[in-house]
């Protein structure tokens, strides 16, 4: 299946630079090496349709203010981080893009009607069975 690749408008995302904890020794303490990205959906320029998905499957990294901020820690070099941050952002944006699939209404069939009415009554006699007569 293709999947749509998504450019976005210049201004839509900010990244900042940050000190990150972790290993990196006494590097940690010297170079902002993690990167905080916080994209704006309402500068995005996508269909509101796809920024509501956009919020709903954001959960907690959605801020008050509405933008989806991303934070990427998990490697040494700001580059590293720059990558898995979009990364991040790309498969967000590529789940939001997908419509959700329609519900289609059915009907369980007269058989498996059938069959579950019997699965009950064999099921009914058989904790009938166990009772005793306490009379």
């Amino acid at each position: 299946m293709e999947e749509k690749r998504v450019y976005l408008r210049p201004g839509s995302y900010e990244e900042k630079f940050i000190r990150s904890g972790g290993h990196g020794g006494q590097n940690v303490n010297k170079v902002a090496t993690a990167v905080q990205l916080r994209f704006f959906p309402a500068l995005s320029g996508l269909p509101y349709a796809v920024i509501e998905r956009l919020k709903a499957l954001a959960g907690s990294k959605l801020t008050d203010d509405g933008d989806i901020m991303i934070v990427a820690s998990e490697h040494r070099t700001q580059e590293q981080n720059r990558q898995a941050a979009r990364a991040r952002l790309d498969e967000l944006l590529a789940r939001a893009l997908r419509p959700p699939k329609r519900r289609r209404a059915t009907k369980p069939s007269y058989g498996s009607k059938l069959r579950r009415l019997d699965s009950k009554k064999r099921h009914s006699d058989i904790k009938r069975d166990r009772r005793g007569d306490f009379e």
